[in-house]
């Protein structure tokens, strides 16, 4: 399989006529692609900037059937989600697990209300590798969750749900998709469509790295961009209603002392009625999420204050050590791309959370809303939805069985685990070159081979690229990713041709992203140090 830039680049200046082009690169975008090429269909998806780098980066990183749409009712959702969190499991073992939660118990009515509940959610799941839920006793749970308040505890319930890392997915997506022929692009934006009469038959698209334009053509064109989907519609009809009303999650990453032990705290109903996890993930420990209607989208939003008071308020009311803003590792924040409902409305509880189809008079297939879980099911209805208008042919799905790139048995990778099956080629450059061997940073266990790997083989243009999305350090502790940004940006630097007036600007920029995700602004800035080799 090649997955690089420059090959893909080459690929639609050879050929520029398709069968599919996905507009997005988020988790519907890319479920997409994969489905696509899969069935044989000739597949192009251009993103804007980097895989994921919006909302399907930024969630609670769950896999789960959602046990608040269960007591609310929606069971065809959660049944759909807990398949697809089977199927998830199944295919993409090196990413997905298997993650206990507990929610505490402080009277007889929730202990019976949350089992029965609960018991009805294993049911529908039916066998999918997931343990069952079970009542434990109050030693039980503080045994789980040391850092939990034991004042008026009874027990807790037990259930199983998925855990996974949200980008990693993303970008293993895109692999998948391009081991079947499918040309993965980021960086292009679409900044408009072509018409043959009143129909949609392409995109144009302009590379933001060399600014040259493209015209391509193909026989269906998908928006998947999720809280960006009304952009593209308006470039079909500039006068349509919106589609989506996005509700913005905010997360906070504590010190894993906050939560001692390997079992997640699932806090089921807080102050106003919400869900609240505290999440063991890649060392730290990720508190979230809110629901907050928005009227405006942005590619890196911020959360608010009263997002970070509401979590850290909830948290203390459960934990034994109360967290507090200073102790915030990461703050971050991303956007829900929920179905607008026909009227005003400022409740994100009267916006749906299943996704939404439509297909324009233009012909343009527009998909939007749902979540990582069903994004599989998403996919496979957009490219249903297109054989149904007679624009492909008529080809079956097959993702279902599709092992995700990366893919392998249970196996100890160690710390390159996360890789899956790259680890072992990633330990080649190692043992090629023993110097590669070497820490970024002393701190951090990442080594210098991860980077270079991730710029030959995994499209990373960016120092943001390497530590938000790839290796996640952005998202766990903002000023240690800072601290990491000078080597990355030298390995990059000579990896990529670049010279040291583009590391100095990687930088500059990277540094101040690190600032949206700290309360307080860094005491030092990485422009004025050196970078080492």
């Amino acid at each position: 399989m090649v997955f690089s830039r420059s090959a893909f680049i080459a690929r639609i200046e050879e050929q520029s006529d398709w069968d599919v082009i996905i507009i997005g690169g988020g988790a519907t975008g890319l479920g997409t692609a994969v489905d696509a090429a899969t069935r044989g269909y000739k597949t192009l998806l251009l993103e804007q900037s980097d895989f994921a780098k919006g909302t399907s980066s930024r969630s609670t990183k769950l896999v789960h059937g959602g046990v608040r749409y269960l007591a609310q009712g929606d069971i065809a959702l959660v049944y759909e989600a807990l398949h697809e969190r089977g199927l998830l499991l199944k295919n993409a073992s090196h990413l997905v697990k298997d993650q206990e939660f507990i929610i505490p118990c402080y009277s007889m009515f929730s202990k019976f209300k949350y089992l029965i509940g609960l018991k009805f959610y294993d049911l529908l799941a039916g066998r999918s590798g997931f343990k069952k839920s079970s009542f434990l006793s109050v030693t039980k749970v503080l045994e789980a969750i040391p850092g939990l308040k034991p004042d008026g505890l009874i027990g807790g319930i037990s259930y199983s749900d998925g855990q996974f890392d949200d980008a990693r997915l993303a970008l293993n997506l895109a692999q998948t998709s391009a081991e079947y022929g499918g040309v993965i692009l980021n960086y292009m934006k679409v900044v408009g469509l072509i018409k043959n009469g009143n129909l949609v038959s392409g995109v144009e698209v302009v590379d933001k790295e060399t600014d040259k334009r493209y015209a391509l053509t193909a026989k269906i064109v998908i928006n998947a961009t999720g809280v960006f989907v009304d952009d593209i519609l308006k470039m079909d009809k500039p006068a349509g209603n919106p589609m989506v009303r996005p509700s913005q999650g905010a997360h906070v990453v504590l010190d894993r002392s906050f939560l001692k032990g390997d079992s997640a705290l699932m806090i089921p109903k807080t102050s106003d009625g919400r869900v609240l996890f505290a999440v063991p993930w890649h060392g730290k420990v990720l508190v979230g999420t809110t629901d907050t209607p928005l009227n405006e989208h942005s590619l890196e939003p911020r959360p608010l204050d009263e997002e970070i008071d509401f979590i850290l308020n909830t948290a203390g009311k459960y934990l034994t050590r109360t967290p507090s803003k200073t102790d915030i590792l990461a703050a971050f924040a991303g956007l829900r791309p929920l179905a607008a409902p026909g009227k005003n409305t400022n409740s994100t509880k009267e916006i749906s959370r299943s996704h939404k189809l439509i297909v324009s008079d233009s012909g343009m297939i527009t998909i939007t809303g749902g979540k990582w879980t069903t994004y599989r099911r998403m996919a496979m209805d957009v490219v249903n939805k297109a054989i149904e208008l007679g624009k492909l042919q008529n080809k079956a799905c097959s993702t279902q069985n599709v092992k995700i790139h990366g893919y392998t048995p249970q196996m100890d990778y160690g710390d390159l685990g996360l890789y899956g099956a790259d680890a072992v080629e990633i330990s080649k450059l190692i043992k090629e070159n023993p110097a590669l061997a070497e820490k970024l940073h002393p701190d951090f266990k990442y080594q210098k081979a991860e980077v270079i790997w991730m710029v030959r083989n995994e499209m990373a243009r960016t120092i943001e690229d390497v530590l938000s999305r790839r290796m996640r350090l952005l998202f766990l502790d903002a000023r240690g990713a800072l601290s990491l940004a000078p080597t990355v940006a030298y390995i990059m630097e000579v990896e990529l041709g670049k010279d040291e007036q583009w590391s100095a600007l990687q930088i500059h920029e990277f540094s101040n992203l690190v600032e949206q995700y700290l309360l307080h602004a860094p005491k030092e800035r990485t422009s004025n140090m050196k970078a080492t080799a």
